[in-house]
């Protein structure tokens, strides 16, 4: 059944950009093999504005309404978009998710922290302590691993999620350290009965496995992940509601550490420090516990707002990332449901957050990878000016371009309703901006992510370029207040995508960040 108005209305808010960016000019393709480069060229006469543009989209569209008969009379305008939305976001009941859409680090936190002031519940759902968000707070950085950025906001309780597995040392000292910068956060904090525990000795495991790997390496932070997933996997794990029977943790314990140390040949643990530690932790630890499963959907049909921190990305994600360059956790969508225990009927926004380029850290294909260390160059700029160092490692990171296809990929699995382009800042200065559009493989335009490596090694990039700014954009909180070029950039994004462009990220602080407002949220139209 043809759905008019709702089709229409979407329809005119993803042809704004289009048009924008055609009226700016047109973008120059090239190859990677970067033969044909070229900057885009512009027409003299000043282009058209956004909301002049819609202006003329939108009396085409109502006059299209009016034919078919689906017109809504009540609506003066179409949503969102007569203007840029300032105001706070509308207090609605249910379940917002926010997501890495590449291969992590793309400042998810930040936005995180922003939301967060508006919800009354904050919530990790998969990982462990092997990602990082780190927030900038009047020059002062916080940077979390298992705690969700959330926990600023002294309102709101933080959840940990029966999907996470969590490293207790490095949790209570997170907590600790909070403390002594005058946050009071383990009233706040609820940690599922149903978690997982990271072991010292799945980090050891952790590091043995990456080493036997010899130049084969994952690149993995050696923070114990994956072999404790393993454990759970194998049905030999513990979990952190066994801490409430210290007999019966004992007892698992000790059978885990005899089956690790039989796999492990030469591994050593201290079975009697490490029980005397969880015996030391497990009061303060029980105070937390509790069935985050009901406690999350109680807080549901009560109308509560419940906001959910991704950790790592999609393309990280054990079944639709670069395996077996990935981490051992679904750091996609659907680890909302299952390291959560919700419906998928209660989710309700689903945003997406992408670095203006893109970046990695580890080993692992990146079709769009630029040359970090030689002097001056682009890749060289991307990784100083935007302080691509890993939270959690503080491994230097690959730069690169944004990678269209790639980022369709992930709007594909994940469905997102806007987007978070963040430090936009970061490209101010160069004279061009690229944006790889497409993959070749073999001669032929691909459709899709390709799941090979070795085809993944051979993908040529398709290049468009346009003209780059060498504005300050730091004080920017309308999208007006950016360069022409700058929102050229924005739109073409969104364009290609297809998704909306809500939250634009304009410098480090936790306030350099436009939000164009609910009129930029596919989920607003529910």
């Amino acid at each position: 059944m043809f759905q008019g108005a709702s089709f229409l209305r979407r329809a005119s808010r993803l042809a704004v950009p289009a048009s924008a960016a055609a009226a700016a000019g047109v973008v120059a393709a090239s190859s990677s093999g970067g033969r044909n480069d070229a900057v885009a060229t512009c027409d003299d006469s000043p282009p058209p504005s956004v909301m002049g543009t819609l202006s003329d989209i939108r009396a085409k569209v109502e006059s299209i309404q009016r034919t078919l008969g689906v017109a809504d009379e009540t609506a003066g305008k179409i949503k969102g978009y007569a203007n840029d939305a300032r105001g706070k976001k509308k207090a609605k009941p249910g379940i917002d998710v926010v997501l890495g859409s590449q291969w992590g680090d793309e400042g998810k936190g930040k936005l995180v922290d922003m939301l967060s002031q508006e919800y009354d519940v904050c919530a990790r759902v998969a990982g462990g302590s092997n990602a990082g968000h780190t927030i900038v707070v009047e020059g002062k950085k916080y940077k979390f691993h298992l705690l969700p950025s959330g926990i600023l906001n002294e309102k709101a309780t933080c959840v940990i999620g029966n999907g996470v597995v969590i490293h207790l040392p490095s949790f209570l000292a997170e907590i600790d350290g909070l403390a002594r910068s005058g946050i009071d956060a383990e009233d706040r904090v609820l940690v599922s009965d149903r978690a997982h525990i990271v072991f010292d000795f799945h980090q050891m495991v952790d590091g043995l496995n990456e080493n036997k790997l010899g130049r084969n390496k994952i690149g993995t932070t050696k923070k114990g992940i994956g072999p404790a997933y393993a454990s759970k996997i194998s049905r030999n794990g513990i979990r952190i509601g066994d801490l409430k029977n210290f007999d019966f943790f004992e007892m698992r314990f000790r059978e885990l550490t005899s089956a690790h140390v039989r796999a492990f040949p030469g591994l050593e643990i201290d079975v009697e420090g490490q029980l005397a530690y969880y015996r030391s932790i497990a009061d303060r630890v029980s105070k937390m516990t509790t069935d985050t499963i009901e406690y999350t959907n109680d807080a549901y049909d009560t109308g509560k707002r419940i906001l959910i921190e991704g950790a790592n990305a999609t393309m990280l994600d054990i079944d639709f990332g670069t395996y077996p360059y990935v981490t051992s956790s679904n750091p996609s969508i659907g680890s909302v449901l299952t390291g959560l225990g919700v419906s998928p009927k209660k989710i309700h926004g689903i945003y997406g957050t992408t670095k203006a380029y893109c970046t990695r850290v580890g080993e692992g294909p990146f079709p769009t990878e630029l040359e970090r260390e030689l002097p001056g160059s682009v890749g060289e700029h991307l990784g100083v000016v935007g302080a691509e160092w890993g939270t959690t490692t503080g491994r230097s990171r690959r730069v690169g371009w944004l990678d269209i296809p790639q980022m369709k990929y992930s709007t594909l699995i994940n469905g997102f309703t806007s987007l978070n382009l963040t430090k936009l800042d970061v490209l101010t200065g160069l004279a061009e901006v690229k944006i790889g559009r497409a993959y070749k493989h073999q001669g032929k335009i691909m459709n899709t992510m390709p799941s090979c490596l070795k085809t993944m090694a051979e993908i040529e990039v398709i290049y468009e370029t346009l003209p780059g700014w060498s504005e300050d954009i730091s004080e920017a909180r309308k999208f007006e207040d950016l360069p022409v070029n700058a929102q050229r950039y924005v739109l073409r994004v969104q364009e290609l995508l297809g998704v909306p462009i809500r939250w634009i990220g304009c410098g480090a602080n936790r306030l350099d960040m436009i939000d164009r407002g609910e009129g930029w949220d596919l989920s607003s139209e529910e």
